[in-house]
């Protein structure tokens, strides 16, 4: 016998769920590991060179007080203590030194050290002459890539 408030599983429509398949997550997952492989090490290398441009600036500056010191005293040795990379106190990505300082002459270096220690152009230097220069960068590497 028919019953109009009885309804038969035959007569109902299949529910359809909502969601994203395993294969569809998988997918995605794939994608954003493919482009992390490549995006990564890109920010890695601008992260490097906005810290050696910031040490290169540094170095400048410090060439510069070394030469008002010389100004005024007629000598380079006793010039006060050489700026550090980074300028603003963050961790240090950079030793400063003075290895040859003498009455007329300066050699400056900026090594790099913690985060930046693997850095492809090695330590950078600068001369009371005005010579830019790396030792210790990679092969290939001149100093007007790293300047």
């Amino acid at each position: 016998m028919y019953s109009p408030t009885r309804q038969h599983s035959a007569a109902r429509p299949a529910q359809r769920t909502r969601g994203f398949t395993l294969i569809e997550v998988m997918i995605v997952v794939v994608i954003v590991a493919i482009l992390a492989t490549v995006a990564f090490p890109a920010y890695t290398e601008q992260v490097r060179k906005t810290r050696r441009a910031d040490c290169a600036g540094t170095l400048l500056l410090a060439a510069n007080q070394l030469e008002r010191h010389f100004t005024v005293n007629n000598t380079y040795v006793g010039a006060p203590a050489l700026p550090q990379c980074p300028a603003d106190g963050g961790a240090q990505t950079y030793a400063v030194t003075a290895p040859t300082q003498t009455v007329n002459t300066f050699t400056l270096q900026a090594a790099p050290v913690g985060a930046q220690a693997n850095d492809r152009c090695g330590t950078l230097t600068l001369t009371h002459t005005g010579v830019k220069g790396v030792t210790g960068a990679n092969a290939g590497v001149t100093w007007q890539d790293c300047w």
